[in-house]
């Protein structure tokens, strides 16, 4: 993106557009991945439709950019904003305008067509195709993980597009993963946490209002914009018994192993515990045929003393477990029914509320750890 060939903030004052301090700083950020925790009534959305628009306009032969969120309600609020811009302010620059399709096409600055997309995660097949120069994911914490990992990341490589993903926390899931990559340094991250009173055109007296209003989490999760643990999640603490390490089999311990199974698009996972409830090992893997699974499995099991492994019988799972016990596995069955499957839940739930478990550090089972904490109930 050749950010030195438009001034932002020109365009900015051409349009009447005045950022806030906090607005500034996401505006002058050069990382291809933004990721903004904000509190509310901060004003992301304004922010993210001004990026949005000065990326439309950037002098190319042809850009293309969406704006996602979990529903088309959600994402006509960046849209509209933007909208309402082209009318007042950029007529010269449109071609095509159409609130019903959440379609704009702007001649840019170089004469090329630059064409803005509305789009929802609630059909992630519409996700698919097109090679993209930029996205904006407005409220990015209450997409599914696989949204991002699996549709709109994949968009950006061809162009090595930019993101740049907005939201008010929900509990620590995928994006706080993001997140704490851009507070950590990682290279093409940048991230900022933004609570509701650093916006200066908010007033100090309505803040307090809420606060007495609201309850203690809420408040800190809404305005102050904080990851709290638990926040509708189903486990807690699990950061707190990620302090454990991968370890190889020891000569007189038991152990025990879940089995999860998959063939093609999820993923066959084998947990192995050894009889401290300590995780030792992890295999995951998928698009590898049963009997190359099982195999894998065996080996794992034999090498862990034998381990006993109690094994997901649900649908494709019958015929893999009788495969196991023919050879020679020490596996029991275990269907996953509404009943059994909230059993585990809560069985887990409280191995890990009296730090009972131990699980691998998350730099060392990154994936485990962000799918426990994104685990979530809904009433």
């Amino acid at each position: 993106m050749n950010h030195s060939a438009f001034n932002k903030a020109a365009f900015f004052a051409d349009i009447g557009y005045e950022p806030h301090p906090g607005q500034l700083e996401i505006h002058k950020s050069r990382a291809p991945r933004r990721i903004c925790a904000c509190g509310v009534r901060w004003g992301k959305t304004r922010a993210a439709a001004m990026e949005g628009l000065v990326a439309a306009l950037e002098p190319k032969q042809s850009s293309v950019g969406w704006i996602v969120a979990p529903t088309y309600e959600l994402t006509d609020r960046v849209f509209r904003e933007m909208a309402l811009v082209c009318v007042e302010k950029l007529k010269h620059h449109v071609v095509e305008l159409s609130r019903r399709d959440r379609r704009i096409v702007l001649r840019n600055l170089a004469g090329g067509l630059s064409e803005i997309r509305g789009k929802t995660a609630d059909n992630p097949d519409s996700l698919l195709g097109e090679g993209l120069d930029w996205v904006i994911v407005d409220e990015a914490a209450r997409l599914k993980p696989e949204i991002w990992q699996n549709y709109l990341s994949q968009r950006l490589l061809d162009k090595e597009g930019w993101a740049l993903l907005i939201s008010t926390p929900n509990g620590k899931g995928y994006f706080h993963r993001l997140y704490r990559q851009g507070q950590e340094g990682a290279p093409m991250f940048e991230s900022w946490n933004l609570p509701s009173w650093t916006n200066p055109y908010l007033s100090a007296e309505a803040i307090a209002r809420e606060e007495a209003a609201l309850p203690d989490r809420a408040f800190r999760q809404e305005y102050g914009a904080e990851f709290i643990e638990g926040s509708g999640a189903v486990f807690r603490h699990v950061r707190e018994c990620a302090v454990g390490a991968w370890a190889e089999p020891e000569e007189g311990r038991s152990y025990f192993a879940g089995l999860d199974l998959a063939k093609v698009e999820d993923f066959t996972v084998l947990v192995v515990l050894d009889d401290d409830a300590r995780v030792v090992h992890v295999d995951r893997f998928n698009r590898i045929d049963w009997a190359q699974q099982v195999q894998r499995i065996r080996g794992t099991c034999e090498r862990y003393n034998d381990a006993q492994i109690l094994c997901d019988t649900t649908g494709v799972g019958e015929p893999i477990y009788e495969y196991l016990c023919k050879e020679g596995c020490y596996v029991e069955p275990y269907p996953f029914t509404n009943k059994s499957k909230n059993e585990l839940v809560v069985t887990l739930s409280m191995l890990l509320e009296d730090r009972r478990i131990v699980l691998p550090q998350p730099d060392l089972w990154p994936e485990g750890i962000e799918e426990l904490e994104a685990f979530q109930y809904s009433v």
